[in-house]
């Protein structure tokens, strides 16, 4: 297939024939597959508009920056502003790092904040402190799948920050309360982040 038949499959409106047509972007360079992931972007369908974010992370370009910061903010289906979310690291933890933990702050879906939690943690630029400051707000948080991921970040900031530093004695401080959380998940999680 060449651009000219993945652009109108992108644009059919089929999902049938348009999610491969994305899927194949993956060998075709940056410059080229951006305009048809953002035209991903802007199809109905749930998956295309995932696929095309998660596209826009795999290949980051400047003009993918603005429309994920868009769907972050404003698509209706947590899939993608999760998708969303994950992309903008690709672009810079220094830059999405606002946007991000404005995310977690102002959206409520789970699957949200585990998506913001898990593209920072393996992110090796972060730094202590603002994996901890993310961890209080996950660790506050009314799901337990979220409060597992504040957890296990509790856990990394204990074992990596500089020994004896006050940013280990107060992760490992949460992590001793948490073992009286409600949801046997995050005891176990605070329990291993402990002994780590």
């Amino acid at each position: 297939m060449n651009l000219d038949e993945l652009r109108e499959a992108i644009a059919s409106g089929d999902p049938g024939r348009a999610r491969p047509a994305l899927a194949r972007l993956v060998d075709v360079p940056a410059e080229q597959a951006e305009p048809l992931l953002l035209l991903g972007l802007q199809q109905s369908d749930l998956l295309m508009r995932q696929l095309s974010c998660s596209g826009l992370g795999h290949k980051p370009t400047p003009a993918g920056w603005a429309p994920l910061v868009h769907a972050l903010q404003h698509d209706e289906e947590v899939g993608v502003r999760a998708e969303a979310a994950n992309a903008l690291v690709s672009h810079g933890l220094e830059r999405a790092w606002p946007l991000l933990l404005e995310a977690f702050e102002q959206d409520e879906a789970w699957l949200l904040r585990c998506s913001v939690l898990s593209a920072v943690a393996e992110h090796p630029d972060i730094t202590g402190e603002r994996l901890f400051a993310l961890a209080q707000l996950a660790i506050a948080d009314a799901d337990g799948t979220v409060r597992v991921g504040g957890a296990e970040i509790l856990a990394r900031v204990a074992r990596e920050a500089e020994a004896g530093s006050e940013l280990v004695a107060a992760a490992r401080s949460a992590l001793v309360v948490l073992q009286q959380d409600t949801d046997h998940r995050v005891v176990a999680a605070a329990l291993n982040g402990l002994q780590s």
